[in-house]
């Protein structure tokens, strides 16, 4: 008589970063998720700090904090393109395959969250440049408040990605499905950006996360990280000098 041994779903090891809402278990590594989301929390926190603190007359930090919100927003506009291209439509599919009538309530807010966040992220954009254009106490109110609404605002949405779509991703996306996310993530980064992505990335890890995140990169992105960490920390200094 033959005996069936029931297959356990591979469950891969997840990081659990400072802010974030929850571990979403499954097959597939999330790291690169997490860290990014760890990073724009990060940044956001930093930036609505400076926004309010940062004097008006202070001229070369109002032009540091102009050129790394650039960057910053750069990447956040990349993260959530390919989640609204790539990710959210094969979910809605195979939600909808599989009668998962809640999770694609769930995905339609994602994309929903996403339309409250681009507004907010363009007028910070406007704030930071007037401020390096024409800079005076009113304008850098207002930018405070904007720059503290859209922390909250992706803050509340980075909450509920991690608490309910992305256990989602690891219920119903494929292995190929997970890898064509990760490609449209990587085709986003050209060769030129990484000396900042890099130590962006790493900004802020415990000494664990960031070895579990540089061993998945492999050994040429532990060199951009010791080349170009200390060029990125002295930018860093020069934009958040006041926070």
């Amino acid at each position: 008589m033959s005996t069936v041994t029931a297959v356990r779903p591979v469950r891969r090891p997840q990081l659990d970063l400072p802010g974030q809402a929850h571990v979403a278990e499954g097959p597939h590594d999330l790291s690169g998720m997490y860290t990014a989301h760890h990073a724009f929390r990060r940044d956001l926190a930093a930036f609505a700090a400076a926004a309010r603190r940062t004097p008006v007359g202070d001229a070369p930090t109002w032009r540091a904090l102009a050129r790394r919100w650039e960057r910053f927003a750069t990447v956040l506009h990349h993260h959530h393109t390919v989640e609204d291209s790539t990710l959210w439509p094969q979910l809605l599919d195979l939600a909808d395959a599989a009668g998962d009538a809640a999770g694609r309530e769930i995905l339609e807010a994602m994309e929903a969250e996403h339309r409250l966040i681009d507004p907010l992220l363009a007028a910070c954009a406007e704030g930071f440049a007037a401020m390096v254009g024409s800079p005076d106490a009113g304008t850098a109110e207002r930018l405070a408040e904007q720059a503290a609404a859209a922390r909250d605002t992706l803050a509340a949405h980075l909450r509920h990605e991690e608490t309910e779509a992305l256990p989602l991703l690891q219920r119903h996306l494929s292995a190929a499905g997970w890898q064509r996310v990760e490609a449209a993530a990587g085709e986003g980064v050209a060769p030129r950006d990484l000396p900042f992505f890099v130590p962006w990335a790493a900004k802020g890890l415990d000494d664990a996360s960031r070895e579990r995140l540089l061993g998945d990169a492999g050994l040429p992105m532990r060199v951009l990280l010791r080349v170009f960490r200390g060029r990125f920390e002295r930018g860093e200094q020069v934009a958040f000098r006041c926070v």
